[in-house]
């Protein structure tokens, strides 16, 4: 009895030096709205503008090689060339046809000279007029034939020497000189990338897309992708680089097996940091207007949903349910539902404190609460 006594009267005397306390101080500060930008990360796989691999067109041995794998080539400047010498020899070949070819036709062009006079003059029949102008007809259209024959041997001499079809970086070069190589071989000689420009690809699921064409209006496609701010790009070591870019393809089907569809944006690349099958994020802001911010410290999760602590009547705390959006502003989020300029909310701190409790508030400045915003 003595001992519940002696509690009894510490409880009291602690109760009492807490009323004689009066009510505890706690920071608050004043909702206000702020104009913002929300960031949205998306993963991206960077590719140059082409990406050509270069294939020979004709069976040979790798004769020489005149570019290293990362260097900067021009369209038409020569890579590759390949020893084929019966390519040459069909060339030859080609050009003896044509001569035997013109010699039969000018010995049929002489025998329709000699025969046309003597026709006239009634000495031989028409009949061999006629079969001398045939004979000329079909040693002329051998003669076409012929020359048609060098042409295909010279095209494939020259695929021998192969260049570049555009301006670009190349790639791995798997063949060393002597290396044979065919027109049916599986694998490239080489892949000349254009990175002038690249595209970086990323997806959206059908939910993002949804909000996506909520966001940004327009009747058509086009018209939305028009009104889509330009683009950023996060580097793989979290730097941004340094120009913008533009969404300028949205796939019109989604893929069934992921449930998304492939968004392209285009960036510059004038001293080629960008490099072609590189990893980065693209980066899509999203403008909104007076908006609501609270800090994340300022919130409570119970049972899936956040709470904050609003100041009521008598300076009694109020226990408040709020509606966020999915995205965040660093350590902010953006309230859609729940509170309103000007209200009061407990800024830290109010682990012990509960609902109706009369605290003593310490107001913070609007411009030191939201000053993280504004950096």
């Amino acid at each position: 009895m003595l001992l519940a006594s002696c509690g009894n009267n510490d409880e009291a005397k602690k109760a009492a030096a807490a009323a004689a306390a009066g009510p505890q101080a706690y920071p608050v500060f004043t909702v206000s709205t702020q104009n913002t930008t929300l960031d949205s990360d998306y993963p991206a796989t960077i590719e140059g503008i082409q990406n050509i691999d270069i294939r020979p067109k004709v069976d040979g041995f790798i004769e020489k090689i005149f570019v290293d794998e990362g260097a900067v080539v021009k369209k038409g400047q020569l890579l590759f060339t390949i020893n084929a010498p019966q390519y040459e020899q069909q060339v030859r070949t080609a050009r003896a046809a044509i001569s035997s070819a013109e010699a039969d036709v000018n010995a049929a062009q002489l025998t329709v000279n000699k025969t046309k006079p003597l026709v006239e003059k009634d000495i031989i029949s028409k009949y061999d007029l006629d079969a001398a102008q045939l004979t000329l007809q079909s040693r002329r259209a051998a003669l076409a034939q012929a020359k048609a024959e060098l042409v295909n041997a010279q095209v494939n001499l020259g695929y021998t020497s192969i260049t570049s079809p555009v301006d670009g970086v190349v790639g791995s070069i798997p063949f060393r000189n002597g290396s044979l190589v065919s027109s049916s071989s599986t694998e490239p000689l080489t892949t000349v990338s254009n990175t002038s420009k690249v595209y970086a690809y990323f997806s959206l699921n059908e939910k993002q897309l949804l909000d996506f064409a909520n966001i940004y209006k327009g009747n058509t496609l086009a018209q939305q992708m028009k009104n889509i701010p330009a683009v950023s790009l996060v580097l793989a070591d979290g730097t941004i680089y340094a120009q913008n870019g533009k969404i300028e393809s949205i796939n019109g089907q989604i893929n069934t097996s992921t449930g998304s569809a492939s968004l392209r944006a285009t960036f510059p690349n004038p001293v080629s940091l960008l490099k072609n099958g590189a990893s980065a994020s693209v980066r899509i802001p999203q403008h909104v207007e007076n908006a609501i911010l609270v800090p994340q410290k300022s919130t409570i999760d119970l049972q899936g949903k956040k709470f904050v602590y609003v100041l009521g009547d008598s300076a009694k705390t109020i226990s408040t349910e709020i509606q966020i959006m999915e995205l965040a502003k660093g350590k902010f989020y953006v309230v859609t539902k729940g509170l309103k300029t000007g209200d009061k909310v407990v800024l830290e701190g109010f682990q012990s404190l509960k609902d109706g409790t009369k605290i003593k508030p310490e107001e913070k400045s609007a411009d030191s609460v939201y000053a993280d915003i504004k950096k």
